[in-house]
């Protein structure tokens, strides 16, 4: 033990900030209370600093003047945004009936998410549990997309190691009838069931643009609904 850590002593100190912060922060943590060296290299300010921006790179927040550590600002926000993400679950299971939403209240959801700032690793560690209602990781789908700009292939390699990317919804909009002759058409209802692989490589993003807008213009009503994918039609799956 003594003959490593003097070894590692006697590198240069970037790289072992560079071994350092290549760490889950679990191991980080396991390694910084091995020895008083390791603690000075892991416990720093600036591998903290790096951790967190690199985590939350829309997080910008300088030291507060209680003189608080980068490494403390870290496991605060990790353990509020934990508690942001709870908040955003009891809400939509407080304004869903029947597995049914209103985007009104799904792109409230969407803000609650947008508005603290969450990462790509949130989502999945936060979001994406399968036990989960399927509304909730809709939710974050839609934010990794329009929000984190996370590629198709990228999202849906996660999805699938989180294993919902088969679960689906039904997204129903009614649309204002035409006019023809001066005379008001029938209001007509559209829909599409959907799997969240297939939301987030759609290529003509017709469900996301629904979901993104919500009820403007020609628009009157958007419901999104948890589908069973075994209650889906067969000759339907096979045209997705």
């Amino acid at each position: 033990m003594a003959d490593s850590i003097s070894f590692f002593a006697s590198l240069p100190e970037d790289i072992n900030f560079k071994i350092a912060s290549l760490l889950q922060v679990r191991d980080l943590c396991a390694l910084g209370c091995s020895s008083k060296f390791w603690k000075q290299v892991c416990f720093s300010d600036s591998i903290w600093h790096h951790l967190l921006t690199n985590r939350w790179p829309l997080f910008r927040s300088p030291l507060s003047p209680n003189l608080k550590t980068w490494r403390r600002l870290y496991f605060e926000r990790h353990i509020d945004l934990g508690l942001r993400a709870g908040s955003v679950e009891r809400f939509l299971k407080g304004c869903s009936r029947n597995e049914s939403l209103e985007v009104d209240d799904y792109l409230q959801a969407v803000e609650i998410v947008n508005g603290a700032r969450f990462g790509f690793e949130d989502i999945q560690r936060l979001l994406f549990k399968p036990e989960m209602n399927v509304l909730v990781n809709l939710v974050g789908v839609h934010y990794c997309i329009t929000n984190l700009g996370i590629p198709g292939d990228n999202l849906v390699k996660v999805l699938r190691t989180c294993e919902i990317s088969d679960r689906h919804v039904c997204v129903k909009w009614w649309k204002l009838g035409r006019w023809i002759h001066g005379y008001r058409g029938r209001d007509e209802l559209l829909f599409r069931w959907i799997s969240l692989e297939n939301l987030a490589t759609e290529e003509d993003e017709t469900v996301l643009r629904v979901l993104r807008r919500g009820t403007v213009l020609e628009v009157l009503r958007v419901q999104i609904s948890a589908v069973d994918h075994k209650s889906i039609p067969w000759s339907y799956q096979d045209n997705q």
